[in-house]
């Protein structure tokens, strides 16, 4: 028993560590994002807020073992957080392809986004590892929207860079749109497995 919950105070950890990290990257990218005129960096931000509400889901599940329907309930949190994440990616992609928004240079977003490809990848293992022993879905549902943030993260900064060294600025909203491909799969994935 002591197994148990030393694994759910680790996962509890780890969702607040990943609340935490989001709320603060919310105000970095959005503002850089704005200084830059990169719509995916600024997407990027917006979406940090979406993967705190899945996280906010995840330790309200944790914290939940009265009700009989928390389990469903929870991955339908979760897949509208991936479907949101979807729909506010695509909006946000089409919307640069279409108007032809070239952002400038973000040398400091490009470093951020290096970090934060690094931290999200590395929680999201971490999460993965310890959902999978306490055979939480949900839990194991927000692993990989964290996971699912570090390739988010991977794109930007591939689009930054490549917009900064060839500038190729289309290659920001199409890292935006494969990205959004993914979340909405993940959203129709859960969705499945909670009905």
């Amino acid at each position: 028993m002591t197994q148990v919950s030393d694994l759910e105070r680790t996962g509890r950890r780890l969702q607040t560590a990943t609340i935490v990290w989001n709320l603060i990257e919310v105000f970095i990218t959005v503002t850089l994002g704005m200084l830059a005129a990169s719509l995916a960096l600024v997407a990027f931000g917006l979406d940090s807020l979406i993967e705190v509400f899945a996280s906010l889901v995840v330790l309200w599940h944790m914290n939940d073992t009265q009700s009989s329907h928390r389990d469903r309930r929870a991955r339908n949190l979760v897949a509208a957080a991936f479907a949101l994440l979807a729909l506010s990616l695509t909006i946000a992609g089409t919307r640069a392809l279409l108007t032809g928004a070239e952002p400038d240079s973000s040398p400091i977003g490009i470093a951020y986004l290096a970090i934060t490809a690094v931290v999200m990848f590395t929680l999201a293992a971490w999460k993965a590892r310890i959902g999978k022993r306490l055979d939480n879905e949900p839990f194991l549902a927000e692993a990989r929207m964290t996971y699912l943030d570090g390739w988010l993260a991977t794109a930007i900064l591939t689009a930054l860079a490549l917009n900064a060294i060839a500038g190729w600025w289309w290659t920001d909203p199409i890292a935006a749109l494969i990205v959004a491909v993914i979340a909405a799969r993940e959203a129709a994935e859960l969705r499945e497995t909670a009905t």
